[in-house]
């Protein structure tokens, strides 16, 4: 295009040329070089030498593409370790009180963060989603039990969050059955029937533990509603699925195992709630007599339910001081807010004429000694 302009005397602008379209390189005379906007080169092209040939970049792409996947990918006998870690978290959450056990989370979490932040092939970003899933609800529980429910509420998103990342279907309702807890009991009991019932919904076709759970929460739930027909339907259910899947056969040393005390755990607090008090009688000393020695703080949850039935029967002094000697006898580690609240249950379900009698004063007393004292 100079050479044209300068052959004819004037600008290429006169000439018809597209002045946008190209321009001279520096270095040449006659060289033309295309000045269009062209899309940018991939960055393992950047600092490719002009002098590379297109098969020496396409090798050059294809070696820092392996690079990537070689730097992103865990050992797997570190995985399995980690996970051994998890599992053990697991088994000792259930007798560890949970201020220590917070601690011992945390470190796991840390870890499994630090391994997801960097890229990861897809099956073990699953394995990591779903570690984070069993450690943050576990984290939210203990949040719980020490009444700090804002954060516990928060953790128990962010692990609903983890386990739909992981896309296992039953850690999804697993996680959402677990998170009922929390509205359960401290409300909207409304909002423990729908986790619930999304957990429910999730295992459908899927009979296992993990689907008697979620069942069993919702009946719970429903019967503190006062919803009689639909609590006994969706124990009917529980039963049948605990039935179905054997449940009880398996190892019950794990956080995330559903055995058979903790269906009656759970048979008992839907009884309560419906005013059935014989049957839950019965349940309750069925279920206390599987509980290891080694244990947490279910036994003295099921000592509060029959506190209740006591209530309902009309032996109030006698609920109260089931209630007060239940409390003294919990390990003062485990002496959390969510055992106070199940105790203080037992003085509101008093009818008002006798909240002021001297059994329900002494229980008030038990409830508000120093915690070195209790």
């Amino acid at each position: 295009m100079g050479l044209l302009s300068e052959f004819y005397g004037c600008l290429p602008h006169d000439l018809g040329l597209d002045v946008a379209a190209v321009t001279v390189r520096p270095s040449s005379s006659s060289e033309l070089v295309l000045a269009e906007h062209s899309p940018p080169l991939p960055r393992v092209f950047l600092g490719a030498s002009t002098s590379e040939s297109l098969e020496q970049r396409v090798d050059a792409a294809r070696r820092s593409v392996d690079r990537t996947l070689a730097a992103g990918t865990v050992n797997a006998t570190q995985l399995d370790l980690l996970e051994e870690q998890v599992l053990w978290a697991r088994e000792e959450y259930l007798f560890t009180p949970p201020t220590p056990m917070l601690k011992t989370l945390l470190g796991h979490l840390a870890e499994v963060e630090h391994l997801a932040m960097d890229r990861q092939p897809a099956s073990v970003q699953v394995r990591l989603s779903e570690l984070a899933a069993m450690l943050a609800t576990l984290v939210a529980d203990a949040l719980m039990k020490l009444g700090d429910l804002t954060r516990s509420r928060s953790w128990f998103a962010t692990a609903r969050n983890a386990a739909d990342d992981s896309g296992n279907v039953e850690l999804r309702a697993r996680v959402r059955a677990q998170a009922a807890m929390l509205p359960f009991y401290y409300g909207p009991l409304e909002s423990a029937v729908s986790l619930s019932r999304e957990a429910r919904i999730l295992s459908r076709g899927r009979p296992g533990a993990t689907a008697a759970f979620a069942s069993a929460a919702e009946a719970r739930a429903l019967a503190k509603l006062g919803d009689a027909e639909g609590a006994e339907a969706a124990l009917r259910r529980a039963m049948a699925a605990f039935e179905q899947s054997g449940a009880g056969g398996g190892a019950d040393n794990d956080a995330f195992a559903f055995p058979q005390r903790r269906l009656l755990l759970y048979e008992s607090g839907t009884l309560t709630a419906l005013g059935r008090t014989s049957q839950a009688r019965r349940v309750q000393e069925e279920a206390l007599s599987l509980y290891p020695k080694r244990t947490g703080i279910d036994p003295a949850l099921l000592h509060f339910e029959a506190a209740l039935c006591l209530v309902k029967d009309r032996s109030l002094a006698e609920a109260c001081q089931l209630a007060g000697a239940t409390f003294l006898r919990i390990d003062p580690a485990h002496r959390t807010p969510i055992v106070e609240e199940r105790a203080r249950d037992v003085i509101e379900a008093l009818p008002p004429a006798i909240q002021g009698t001297r059994a329900a004063r002494e229980l008030r007393e038990i409830l508000a000694l120093p915690p070195g004292q209790k």
